[in-house]
């Protein structure tokens, strides 16, 4: 084990679907002492069976992650996230908990609503694949991804003092830097990199790049479909490249949409607006494409130049576009340090 290893402690996986068990898997594999439950007890006899330390019992699991003191990690589906934070609250009054789910804003107030803001820390790794459950779950899922963690509450603290992250009524308390500490060493372990984003700017922003594609390709599926077996026969790349994520099971499609609809909606709008202007374009005489084709190819452009080639990944940053800088969690001025690097899509360590 590394010293990042060293420093993060014991981590206990709530959920071990995709997400949950490919951070579970990565973490085994860098020594770092890791467990976590899963609701179904065939999941949990295969995980057991590849040589993991995984149980169906929420209650024992997360016992044990009090008396180890682990980071407790909400891999779970939203609807179900009140129910497993009820349970943190009673079994595992002493861990940190952060979460991977893809908004933020609606869990924040969860954890709010339960008083336990000062021990939890936001986080939603940009990767995944549109396949599910324990049998998805691979080793490299978040290598170069983006791993969004939250700031919000180390913001709200610092805006009441004199400067950020000091002075008197102004300190973030000490339980919540350990706990972002934490989560960045996490991150940086299965090779992620930490993105301080607030809790209302990664939901809107989540909402244009991750959201909207999912409504976009079930209604081109459809639209597509609906060619019949020849526009079955013809589909070719572009087709199968803009409709690989209507491949996700609508539950999940539902759970992410439906939790962000506000921001989802605006987004939404500002969509239907520039097809509608292609719309009205293309019928014209004679009918045009050259707006929309220019605007979307020097956005396609600025989007590609800050992306890597990971495969998987929403938007994973290049090495020679994103910005990374250094940060000593609870050091004079921190906090602000985190508001320059949101401010400019950037990454942080710690140290």
């Amino acid at each position: 084990m590394n010293h990042l290893g060293s420093e993060l402690g014991s981590v206990c996986i709530i959920g071990n679907g995709l997400i949950g068990g490919s951070l579970l898997r990565d973490l085994a594999a860098r020594g770092v002492r890791v467990f976590g439950s899963t609701h179904s007890e065939a999941a949990a006899a295969r995980a057991v069976a590849e040589g993991f330390e995984v149980s169906s019992s929420l209650i024992d699991v997360l016992s044990r992650a009090e008396s180890e003191l682990a980071l407790i990690v909400v891999a779970v589906p939203f609807d179900a996230v009140a129910s497993v934070l009820d349970a943190i609250a009673e079994h595992s009054p002493s861990c940190g908990v952060t979460d991977v789910v893809s908004v933020k804003a609606p869990v924040l107030e969860l954890v709010a609503q339960r008083g336990m803001r000062e021990r939890y820390v936001g986080g939603h790794p940009m990767a995944g694949t549109a396949e599910s459950g324990w049998a998805a779950t691979q080793t490299g899922l978040f290598q170069g991804a983006a791993w969004v963690v939250a700031y919000d509450y180390a913001r709200e603290c610092a805006g009441a003092g004199p400067s950020a992250g000091q002075g008197a009524g102004g300190r973030v308390p000490d339980s919540w830097v350990r706990v972002f500490g934490q989560v960045c060493r996490m991150v940086a372990l299965v090779g992620a990199e930490a993105v301080p984003v607030t809790a209302r700017k990664h939901d809107e922003t989540v909402a244009r790049i991750s959201h909207l594609p999912h409504v976009i390709a079930e209604a081109l599926a459809v639209t597509g479909d609906r060619g019949g077996p020849m526009a079955q026969s013809l589909a070719a790349g572009s087709f199968a490249g803009a409709t690989r994520v209507a491949g996700t099971r609508p539950a999940l499609v539902g759970n992410m949409c439906e939790t962000n609809a506000t921001p989802l909606v605006e987004v939404l709008d500002e969509y239907i607006a520039l097809l509608n202007d292609a719309r009205a374009t293309l019928a014209g005489n004679p009918p045009s494409m050259q707006a929309l084709a220019e605007a979307g190819h020097t956005a396609h452009e600025r989007m590609s130049a800050r992306s890597g080639a990971r495969r998987e990944s929403v938007s994973p940053v290049a090495v020679s576009s994103r910005p990374v800088m250094r940060v000593h969690p609870g050091a004079p001025g921190w906090v602000a340090q985190l508001e320059q690097i949101e401010a400019l899509g950037g990454r942080v360590e710690v140290f």
